[in-house]
């Protein structure tokens, strides 16, 4: 019957949440816990024979672009560079070679001279955790380093150099060549660092780095030709992550191999594709392509006015695995007593969206804002955040711009609104006399039909009018979640009270009384604050609606409540804080238009009903 058809319609998008729940969250919780234990048996085969205790090992450096595809570590190190294959800490492995210091507001770290390589970033204005004591993230690691998946750190690292061309005997430097600084000092904004190599031929290769305040590296590699003859290089560069991390798990985030190349667009392979496909080759004017995490990533920029092959690609060496991603530039031929200069960018840091849209927008570079994963839906998800995003800088608080943000939505559509909650009104005055048409035609299904349909054309009413709330909240709802989610202006960012960090859950939990007993409960039973007045804020809403009269829908609508809050407990706590406070929001309005129609508000007895087994009754 066409009132039940709504009944049935939200059933079915109920449904959807709950199915999208367990594709979004369940299971990729479940292939965590898979991927973690397959992380531990790597680690145990890979310290097998070792002394207890002992760091689980690393693949060498994966070959550079236009060169054989060498096995990880079958490159001999050089004299006081980490041996591959072999580890140390993190610590050790950067003390092991000679390095130029890196100093910014954002960035700390260091340029390794042997290879010439960004080995070493550590991002200063950001810690793992809400703890102020907690260390800051660590982005690169030199290789050498131990794989730790449980803190997100592997050797991870830039490359830059370059490839003789074809029949050339040229000697070109390599991972394991030792550079010389041209005076002393750091990379800081105000101080490039030059570093040099002769190859003893003739032409001496040049490496001039620069850096912004923020997470921009300029590479400028240079080779001057004092030779008789003229030669031919391509110049390249890569980012090598050793070790396979430890990602979120979430499908609708994309963590991994990341990259856009003209016209075949944005591409975004995982780490378990790659190790599938072994390698994918592009060739695109205009590229860049890159490592992306959740909220940190390593993008390579080339030159944007040349033609580049570029190339995603896997390699393993026993259990130790490497992913790689490159560019190489077409072949230049520098003539005697000339010099040829290619720059290349490197971004390695956090992925700030002022930020991120900046470098696009004064870089040219194409579809740069896309290495934050906004999705499918980026028209509502990116102007949802630059909504929040304008809030918070006149607020300064998150929870109170998506408060805000709620506000603006619900007025945005609340003509819309307004019908369906009028039509649920009417729908809900009207009751009694649709019980009596079911009553008088209960053996005649066409003929009741026909005399509800007849009722609501009477009252001019529309039964599927009230799904319109619920359609308009589920695309707002996943954008919201996806803002939350994936915007790292959103990690660590509190609200007011226990609330401390809007992208995580609801810390406290029923079962210890939120705090006052003195033991954890486990995460799936953290049914916190929020959740519940989530839950309360469902429940209350759900009354105002017409009692359905088919048991099963009421068996239903009288426990979705207690399951979302359930299910929504898990969900950051900033989107749950936005379910509650917009349906309290809608509560009110719906509580409006049912005054001004004189239909009774029968909390207390639907509340009876409810833990009496059965529908309410409808006034008389």
């Amino acid at each position: 019957m066409a009132d039940n058809r709504n009944y049935i319609l939200a059933i079915v998008l109920s449904i959807l949440v709950l199915v999208g729940w367990q594709y979004f969250v369940g299971m990729p919780q479940m292939e965590r816990q898979r991927e973690a234990q397959r992380q531990q048996q790597i680690q145990q085969q890979q310290q097998a024979g070792q002394a207890p205790g002992a760091a689980a090992t690393t693949p060498g450096a994966p070959p550079v672009p236009g060169q054989p595809a060498a096995a990880p570590g079958a490159t001999p190190a050089a004299p006081g560079a980490p041996v591959p294959g072999q580890t140390m800490t993190r610590e050790a492995a950067i003390a092991a070679t000679p390095r130029v210091a890196i100093a910014t507001p954002r960035l700390t770290g260091s340029i390794n001279l042997v290879g010439g390589r960004v080995d070493d970033l550590v991002l200063a204005t950001y810690r793992e955790t809400i703890e102020r004591n907690s260390p800051n993230v660590v982005l690169f690691a030199p290789a050498g380093s131990p794989i730790d998946p449980v803190h997100h750190r592997h050797p991870f690292y830039a490359e830059f150099g370059h490839v003789a061309g074809a029949g050339q005997t040229l000697a070109v430097p390599n991972a394991q060549t030792v550079w010389t600084q041209q005076g002393t000092g750091t990379l800081t904004p105000a101080t490039p660092v030059v570093l040099t190599w002769d190859n003893g031929q003739g032409q001496t290769f040049r490496r001039t780095f620069e850096i912004d305040s923020e997470y921009l590296i300029t590479v400028k590699d240079a080779v001057v030709n004092s030779g008789a003859a003229p030669v031919t290089l391509h110049h390249f560069g890569l980012i090598s992550r050793h070790g396979l991390p430890q990602t979120s798990g979430y499908y609708i985030l994309h963590e991994g191999l990341i990259g856009v190349f003209g016209d075949k667009g944005l591409q975004e392979v995982g780490y378990s594709t790659l190790e599938t496909a072994k390698v994918q080759n592009f060739r695109a004017r205009g590229a860049w392509l890159g490592i992306t995490d959740k909220y940190w990533a390593a993008t390579l920029i080339p030159d944007q006015s040349i033609e580049t092959d570029a190339s995603f690609k896997f390699f393993q060496s026993g259990t130790a695995k490497a992913f790689q991603t490159d560019f190489l530039a077409p072949a230049v031929t520098v003539a005697p007593g000339a010099t040829s200069e290619t720059t290349t960018r490197l971004f390695a840091g956090a992925k700030e969206v002022r930020l991120v849209d900046g470098y696009a927008d004064r870089l040219k570079i194409d579809r740069f804002d896309r290495l934050i994963d906004w999705g499918w839906f980026y028209f509502i998800t990116k102007p949802l955040f630059v909504v929040m995003d304008w809030i918070f800088i006149q607020t300064g608080n998150f929870g109170i711009a998506i408060l805000l943000v709620t506000l603006l939505i619900k007025g945005l559509f609340f003509p819309l609104a307004n019908k369906s909650y009028a039509s649920i009104t009417m729908m809900k005055k009207v009751q009694p006399e649709m019980m009596e048409i079911r009553d008088r035609y209960a053996e005649d299904k066409m003929k009741q039909q026909q005399e509800l349909m007849a009722l609501y054309k009477r009252e001019k009413i529309n039964p599927l009018a009230g799904c319109w709330p619920i359609l308009i909240q589920i695309p707002v709802f996943f954008a919201l979640y996806k803002v939350l989610f994936i915007t790292i202006e959103m990690r660590h960012a509190p609200f007011f009270g226990w609330i401390q960090d809007l992208s995580a859950p609801d810390p406290t939990s029923i079962f210890n009384l939120f705090g006052l007993l003195p033991f954890s409960v486990p995460a799936f039973l953290l049914i916190g604050v929020w959740p519940i007045i989530m839950g309360i804020t469902m429940w209350v809403q759900m009354q105002m609606n017409p009692a359905p009269t088919d048991p099963i829908q009421a068996a239903f609508f009288k426990w979705m409540p207690i399951l979302f809050t359930f299910m929504l407990a898990s969900f950051p706590a900033g989107l749950v804080i936005y379910w509650a406070w917009n349906n309290l929001l809608s509560v009110l309005q719906q509580g409006l238009i049912m005054r001004k129609y004189g239909v009774k508000i029968e909390l207390w007895d639907n509340m009876r009903s409810m833990f009496g087994g059965g529908p309410a009754k409808p006034a008389a």
